[in-house]
């Protein structure tokens, strides 16, 4: 299993696929998949039946997973980034490659 460097909460941009040049946050990170959830970015229409808690049912849009390759991290400058991990006072911390910071 590879280490994905982009984590819940980053702000990312999206640099292949139809979405290419869309920003947004990732809401969550599927390990296994190797895709991330990115809030407003590949939104699909979920249509649900009625039920008890929903008699009206109906269709309902939601952001599906993108795979990770098709996302860069943005830094604090709004660049996109690749990320590096450094050893920081002990610590192990990711920074951006591109200014050098800490992210």
């Amino acid at each position: 299993m590879t280490k994905l460097k982009i984590k819940s909460g980053d702000t990312v941009r999206v640099i292949a696929g139809d979405h290419k040049g869309q920003e947004g946050k990732v809401q969550k990170v599927l390990i296994e998949k190797n895709k991330a959830i990115v809030e407003g970015v590949n939104m699909i229409s979920k249509h649900e039946k009625p039920s008890a808690s929903n008699p009206q049912g109906g269709i309902k849009e939601k952001e599906a997973p993108i795979h990770i390759s098709n996302l860069s991290l943005i830094d604090k400058n709004g660049d996109t980034t690749r990320v590096g991990y450094k050893e920081e006072d002990g610590k192990k911390v990711r920074f951006s490659k591109k200014s050098n910071e800490v992210i």
